[in-house]
């Protein structure tokens, strides 16, 4: 009797625990955005060229944090440690056919993440460590509408709408999982300014609109995130500034949960991008967080490479 007691008293602790965790010090389920940040940097307003076959590939991205912050963008005492490397196999295709004046494509996206995580929650019975390190498929997202308009040869503008799907490897049960076990719906509009010359500024802007997580009952807010990268030409390469700016537009909704402490996070550093008739292009760049609000504050670096065939 005095065993079953004491099992219950420690669940009980290890709930409260996460729950003052999940709900006082981060806003959305796992306290992260939805959809990848960090995704577009220079050319984002540039699709692909139309070819036979279309477009493959490959980004691979690395993040790591070791600090979360609360509501005030204070750091939060949880010995926090977390570490995601992403894989995502990307196909594009671009066609000459035409829709309200643009070019139409469409794509999907097939992502895997590997993510070591670990926490320290304080309980009555003493602090308590929890971890987690899946390396499995997170979730698939699928483009089918991608408008391009190449407005003067100096100004390109695309439009894209993107819905991501609960096919990732997802745990209630566990600290961190690849999938997020809700639907994401994603309009964004993208543009690329190149001057005579040579100086450049991309932006991205997306708005993340969520469905219900069934499992948790947990519904995160509307997201808005902004990309950008400013830089000069030189030749093939192009050289500069990158980062992002997101926000939570809207509360989480879920049962207890208390409202008002939305998401948010800024990011800046170099970019560079290598582009060269008959190699394949790439993207490189590297950025460090601040400014982080009920999430976790760190630094994320990713290469992208694509092929046209």
């Amino acid at each position: 009797m005095n065993n079953n007691n004491s099992n219950i008293r420690h669940v009980s602790w290890v709930t409260l625990g996460l729950l003052g965790l999940c709900l006082g010090a981060q806003a959305t389920e796992n306290g992260a955005p939805t959809t990848a940040v960090g995704v577009y940097d220079f050319g984002a307003g540039m699709t692909p060229p139309v070819t036979p076959n279309g477009t493959v590939g490959l980004r691979t991205a690395f993040y790591s944090a070791n600090v979360q912050k609360d509501s005030q963008g204070r750091a939060v005492d949880n010995r926090l440690s977390l570490d995601v490397l992403s894989i995502g196999v990307v196909y594009l295709r671009m066609t000459d056919y035409r829709v309200l004046g643009g070019q139409y494509g469409f794509g999907a996206v097939v992502p895997f993440f590997k993510m070591d995580a670990s926490l320290q929650v304080p309980t009555p019975g003493g602090p308590l460590k929890l971890s987690a390190d899946p390396f499995r498929m997170a979730d698939a997202q699928i483009v089918p509408l991608i408008l391009q308009w190449n407005l003067s040869p100096n100004l390109f503008v695309n439009t894209q709408f993107q819905i991501q799907a609960p096919t990732g490897d997802y745990d209630q049960k566990r600290l961190v999982s690849p999938g997020l076990n809700h639907w994401t719906f994603s309009p964004a509009v993208n543009a690329t300014y190149i001057s005579d010359t040579g100086f450049e500024v991309s932006s991205s802007f997306q708005v993340d609109v969520n469905t219900r997580n069934p499992d948790t009952h947990y519904k995160n807010g509307v997201e808005y995130r902004h990309e950008f990268a400013v830089g000069q030409h030189f030749g093939p390469w192009t050289a500069g500034l990158g980062g992002y700016y997101y926000r939570q537009l809207s509360d989480d909704d879920a049962p207890n949960l208390t409202r008002g402490n939305r998401a948010g996070v800024m990011a800046l550093g170099p970019a560079i991008s290598y582009i060269a008739p008959g190699l394949p292009p790439l993207w490189l760049h590297l950025y460090k967080e601040f400014d982080a609000h009920n999430r976790a504050e760190g630094y994320t670096a990713a290469l992208r490479v694509s092929y046209s065939f």
